[in-house]
C-alpha cells in the first residue's frame, strides 16, 4: 500500500555496489556515516521491491558497525541508532526465509540495545521503529489485530518524538508511514471511519513539512481506501493521480500501485484488461525479487484468468502463489490463493458429466473449517457456497441447505462477487425444490444489488465490465424462464440482464488535459508506424511505444466518462406500442439451445432454434468468406468460388433462425436483438431477409430510447473524405448532390479537429475513411484522418453526438461482445454515448462496394427513405459485397 513499508527516511538511492568494505576499522565516525548510508540505501530498495538487494545492503552495514566496535561513548548513541536501523530492517526482509515469529523475536530482542542508551529521546525514536516494523511483519501475515497495536503503539512515540525534535520533516516523514500503515489494517478490519482519520492527518501532515512523496504515498492509501469500499471510479482516478505525482518527481510507478490497479480492474470485472495490466507487472516483480507481493500478482492473475475461462493458468498461478505465501506464513494469502484453486476445481465439477465423482464438497468444508473466524469469515463463505452449488448438482439438497445456512450474511464491505453467489446459491437451491418464484426473487435481488454496483461506475468499459459479475444469475434466470416456456417472462428478463450499459443517460465526457496528451502521441506514433511499415524500416520499436502509450491512454479512459441516471427497463407494452406494425425478435442461448423471443402486435411468442454451437461457428464461416470476398479486384473464379461458400454459409443460417419465424413475421420491417457471434451477422445477405427493413440494438430498452430521442435542433449533413480511399474521390461529391445544405471536408481538410467540431450537433455524418479496432480497448478503434487517427472515445465526448452516422469504413460495427451481450466497438461507443443511429459493415468491404453502397443508400435518404428502409434496399442489389447494418433505431 503505503511506498515506504520500514520506517525510516530512506531516498530513492539506486547505489549499484558498495564501496563501503574500505573503511578503517580505526575511524568510528566514518564507519557509522557509512553504514547510515548503507541503510539508507538498503530501505530504499525494499521500499521499491527489490528485497534481495536490500538484505545484501543491510548485512554489509551491521558488518561496517560490528568492523569497529566497541566503539567510544562519544560514538555510543549513534552507533546504537544505526545498528538498530539495519538490524530491524533485515529483520523485516529476512522473514519470509526464517519466519515471521523468529523475525518478531529477533526484533524485541534489539531493545536490549536500546536500553543501553542513556538518551531517552533516542530510545523513544528506537523503539517506534521497532514496533512500526514488528506491525508490518504482522501485516504481512495477516495478523490485523496485533499489527494494528503495533503500528498504533509506534504512532504514539513518534508524536512524542515529534514534539521535541529539532529535524521535524524527517520525523513527520517516519510519522505518515506509520500512519498510512494503521490506515490498511484499519480497512482491512472494516474500521472505515478510523482509516479515513488517519488517511487525512497524513494528507495534512505531508503537506504541512512539504513532503511530496509522501503525499503521493497518501493519494495511493485513498485510491485503496476507495477500492476496499467499492468505489472503483474513483479509486482508478486516484491510482492515476498517484502515478503521475511520482512520474512528476521523477519516480518510477511502484509495481505495487500497478498491482493494486490491476486488483480494481477486477472487481469491475474487466478481467481482460486485468490480465495486460499483470502480464505487464509479473516479469518486473519477479526480477526485483519481491516474493510476497509477486505472490499477490500470480494469485490476481490467477483470478483474471479464472474469470476469462483460462482455468489451466488459472490452477499454475494459485498454486505458485499458495506456496510462495506459504513461505511468509500469511493465512490469509494462503487461504485467498487457495480459494482460487478450490474455484477452478469447482467449476470443473460443475461442468462435469458425472458431478457425482468428485469429493469437492467434503474438501470445501475442510478449507473452511479450517480458517481462523472470524478473520477469514468470507473465505471459509466463498468455499461453502462452492461446495453447495456442487452438492445441489449431486441432488444432495439437505447438505447443501446445510451449508448453505453456515455462510455468513454479507456486510458492509463485503465484495459484490460474495453477495451474488450466495444469491446464486440461494436460487439454485430454492429451483431444485421446485420453487421457481423464490428462485427468481433471489435472483432479482443479486441483479439489483449489481446494479447499485454499477451506477457508481463512469466509464463505458466499466459499466460493461460490471455485467461478468451477474453472468450466471442471468444466465439462471433464463433457463427458468425458457423451461416455464413464458415468453413474457423471458422478454423481462431478457431487458434485466443484457446489454445494461445502454440504459445510462450519457453527460458527456469530462475534459482530462492527460488522456488528450496521450490520444495526440498514439496519433502521431500511428502515422508513423504505418509511415515505416511503409518504407520498409524497422518498427519494433515505435509500435512498443504505441502499444505503452496505447495502454496509458485505456487506463485513463476507464474513469473519464461521465453517465447519467439508468433509464428504466423497458417493458414489453411500451416496445410493442413503439413497434407499429414492425417486429421485433430478440435471441437467447441457454446452455446449446438458441431461442427467439418474436414480439408481433403485442403478442410474444417463443421459437426454438436448434443449437446455439451450430449457429456460432456458421456466423463465424460466414463472417470469414464475406472478409474474402471484400477485396475490390479479385479474380473472377476466386471471386465465384468464395462467393458459393458464402452463399451456403448465408442459406444454412437463414434456414436455422429466419425460415422457422417467417409465419410469424410475415413481410414486416424487423428490430433484431442478437446474441454472441450473431452480432456478426449482416441480416441482409440471409435469402429470407433481403430487402426487408432491420434495425439491429443490444436490446429493447436501447432501441426503444434510440426512437424517443428528439432530433438535433439544426439539420447540417456533414460528409468527410479522408485521405488514402480511392474510390472516395469522387463518392463524397456525389453523395453531396443528394443533400440540399452540406458541410465538406475533404482530404487534407479533414483532420481530426476540424471532423470533432464538425460533428458536434449535426443531424447526418457521413465519413469515407478506413478504419480499425483496437483489440484491447474498443474505446481506441479509429478512424483514420488526414492528420491522424480520430479514436471512437473523442467521438463519444463530444457534447451532442450527431444524431445520425455513417461509417464507410472496414468492420467498424459491433466488435466485442462482453459477458450479458454487452457489445463495444467503434460503432457501439457512438450508440452509447447519444448517437440514435449508425450505418457501418460488419466485415471487411471493398472501395468500390462501400461507394456503390453509400450513393444508393443516401439517395433513398434524401427521397425520404427511413435508414433501414433506404440501407435494406441498397444492400439488396449486391448484399455479399454490402455487409453493412443499420445500428439502434430508424428514426429520422
Amino acid at each position: 500500500m503505503a511506498r515506504r513499508l520500514f520506517s525510516g527516511s530512506a531516498g530513492h538511492f539506486r547505489y549499484g555496489v558498495c564501496c563501503h568494505s574500505h573503511v578503517s576499522v580505526s575511524d568510528p565516525s566514518a564507519a557509522i556515516e557509512s553504514a547510515r548510508e548503507l541503510y539508507r540505501q538498503s530501505a530504499a530498495a525494499a521500499c521499491n521491491a527489490r528485497e534481495q538487494e536490500g538484505r545484501e545492503l543491510a548485512r554489509q552495514g551491521l558488518d561496517v558497525l560490528d568492523s569497529v566496535a566497541p566503539v567510544a561513548s562519544g560514538h555510543q548513541v549513534e552507533w546504537v541508532r544505526v545498528r538498530v536501523r539495519l538490524a530491524s530492517t533485515l529483520a523485516a526482509l529476512v522473514a519470509e526465509n526464517d519466519g515471521i515469529d523468529v523475525s518478531l523475536v529477533r526484533l524485541e530482542g534489539l531493545r536490549k540495545d536500546i536500553d543501553a542508551v542513556p538518551d531517552p529521546a533516542v530510545r523513544l525514536e528506537l523503539d517506534a521503529a521497532i514496533d512500526h516494523n514488528s506491525g508490518y511483519l504482522l501485516l504481512s501475515a495477516g495478523r490485523n489485530e496485533e499489527s494494528l497495536q503495533k503500528f498504533s503503539s509506534s504512532i504514539e512515540r513518534k508524536f512524542r518524538c515529534l514534539a521535541d525534535t529539532d529535524s521535524p520533516a524527517l520525523m513527520t516523514e517516519k510519522l505518515v508511514n506509520s500512519l498510512l500503515s494503521r490506515v490498511l489494517v484499519a480497512t482491512r478490519l472494516g474500521q472505515i471511519g478510523s482509516a479515513r482519520a488517519d488517511l487525512g492527518h497524513a494528507f495534512d501532515l505531508a503537506a504541512e513539512h512539504d513532503l511530496p512523496v509522501k503525499a503521493a504515498d497518501c493519494g495511493h492509501a485513498l485510491a485503496n481506501l476507495e477500492l476496499r469500499t467499492g468505489n472503483v471510479p474513483a479509486a482508478l482516478r486516484q491510482y492515476e493521480a498517484s502515478s503521475r505525482a511520482y512520474h512528476a518527481l521523477g519516480q518510477d510507478t511502484l509495481p505495487l500501485l500497478r498491482l493494486d490497479q490491476a486488483q480494481a480492474l477486477l472487481t469491475a470485472g474487466l478481467a481482460h484488461e486485468a490480465s495486460v495490466h499483470l502480464d505487464e507487472v509479473l516479469p518486473i516483480m519477479s526480477a526485483e525479487g519481491n516474493s510476497r507481493e509477486l505472490g499477490r500478482a500470480e494469485r490476481y492473475r490467477a483470478e483474471a484468468a479464472l474469470l476469462t475461462d483460462d482455468l489451466d493458468l488459472a490452477l499454475e498461478m494459485a498454486s505458485r502463489s499458495e506456496q510462495r505465501m506459504k513461505r511468509w506464513d500469511c493465512q490469509t494469502c494462503i487461504a485467498d490463493a487457495a480459494l482460487v484453486r478450490l474455484r477452478v476445481d469447482a467449476t470443473r465439477a460443475l461442468r462435469s458429466a458425472d458431478p457425482g465423482s468428485t469429493h469437492l464438497p467434503e474438501r470445501a468444508l475442510g478449507f473452511a473449517d479450517s480458517l481462523p473466524q472470524p478473520r477469514l469469515v468470507e473465505q471459509a463463505g466463498w468455499a461453502r457456497m462452492l461446495a453447495t452449488r456442487v452438492a445441489i448438482r449431486q441432488g444432495s439438497l439437505d447438505q447443501a441447505g446445510q451449508l448453505l445456512d453456515q455462510v455468513a450474511r454479507p456486510g458492509d464491505l463485503t465484495s459484490i462477487d460474495y453477495r451474488l453467489l450466495r444469491r446464486l446459491c440461494r436460487a439454485e437451491l430454492a429451483d431444485a425444490h421446485g420453487e421457481t418464484a423464490r428462485a427468481l426473487r433471489e435472483i432479482r435481488a443479486g441483479l439489483s444489488e449489481l446494479a447499485r454496483v454499477r451506477d457508481r461506475m463512469d466509464g463505458l468499459e466499466l459499466l460493461s465490465g460490471a455485467a461478468l459479475h451477474g453472468q450466471e444469475l442471468g444466465e439462471l434466470a433464463v433457463r427458468l424462464a425458457l423451461r416455464g416456456e413464458n415468453a413474457h417472462r423471458m422478454f423481462d428478463w431478457l431487458e434485466r440482464t443484457r446489454a445494461q450499459t445502454y440504459r445510462y443517460e450519457p453527460l458527456g465526457r469530462v475534459d482530462d488535459p492527460e488522456l488528450s496528451e496521450r490520444i495526440d502521441e498514439i496519433r502521431s506514433l500511428t502515422q508513423s508506424l504505418r509511415q515505416a511499415r511503409h518504407d520498409a524500416h524497422p518498427t519494433t520499436e515505435i509500435a512498443l511505444r504505441r502499444s505503452k502509450r496505447l495502454r496509458e491512454a485505456s487506463r485513463l479512459g476507464w474513469h473519464t466518462g461521465r453517465w447519467g441516471q439508468p433509464r428504466p427497463v423497458a417493458e414489453m407494452a411500451e416496445v410493442a406500442g413503439q413497434l407499429g406494425d414492425r417486429a421485433l425478435v430478440s435471441f437467447v442461448a441457454s446452455e446449446d439451445s438458441l431461442v427467439a423471443v418474436v414480439l408481433v402486435d403485442g403478442d410474444v411468442r417463443l421459437v426454438h432454434l436448434g443449437s446455439a454451437s451450430e449457429a456460432t461457428e456458421r456466423a463465424r464461416r460466414l463472417n470469414v468468406d464475406l472478409n474474402a470476398l471484400a477485396p475490390d479486384h479479385l479474380p473472377t473464379p476466386m471471386v465465384q468460388v468464395v462467393s458459393g461458400t458464402a452463399r451456403r454459409q448465408a442459406e444454412r443460417i437463414d434456414s436455422q433462425i429466419a425460415q422457422p419465424l417467417g409465419q410469424l413475421l410475415g413481410d414486416r420491417d424487423l428490430v433484431v436483438v442478437p446474441t454472441g457471434a450473431l452480432y456478426g451477422v449482416p441480416w441482409g445477405v440471409l435469402p429470407s431477409m433481403r430487402g426487408r427493413p432491420t434495425v439491429v440494438v443490444p436490446s429493447a430498452t436501447a432501441w426503444l430510447a434510440a426512437e424517443r430521442a428528439a432530433p438535433p435542433e439544426d439539420g447540417r449533413t456533414v460528409l468527410v473524405r479522408s485521405v488514402g480511399v480511392p474510390a472516395a474521390l469522387g463518392e463524397i461529391d456525389k453523395l453531396a448532390t443528394h443533400h440540399q445544405t452540406v458541410e465538406l471536408l475533404s482530404e487534407r481538410q479533414a483532420t481530426v479537429a476540424a471532423v470533432l467540431s464538425a460533428l458536434d450537433g449535426a443531424k447526418l455524418v457521413h465519413i469515407a475513411a478506413h478504419g480499425a479496432h483496437e483489440p484491447e480497448n474498443a474505446l481506441f478503434s479509429r478512424l483514420e484522418l488526414a492528420d491522424g487517427a480520430l479514436f471512437a472515445h473523442e467521438i463519444a465526448g463530444l457534447k451532442q453526438p450527431p444524431r445520425h452516422v455513417v461509417l464507410a469504413a472496414c468492420e467498424l460495427a459491433l466488435n466485442r461482445i462482453r459477458p450479458g451481450d454487452e457489445p463495444l466497438g467503434f460503432a457501439s461507443a457512438l450508440l452509447a454515448s447519444g448517437s440514435q443511429t449508425v450505418v457501418a459493415a460488419l466485415s471487411k468491404v471493398g472501395d468500390h462496394a462501400a461507394a456503390a453502397a453509400m450513393d444508393d443508400y443516401h439517395r433513398r435518404l434524401a427521397a425520404g427513405a427511413l435508414p433501414a428502409v433506404a440501407l435494406a434496399d441498397a444492400i439488396a442489389v449486391d448484399p455479399f459485397r454490402r455487409p453493412f447494418v443499420c445500428l439502434g433505431s430508424s428514426s429520422r
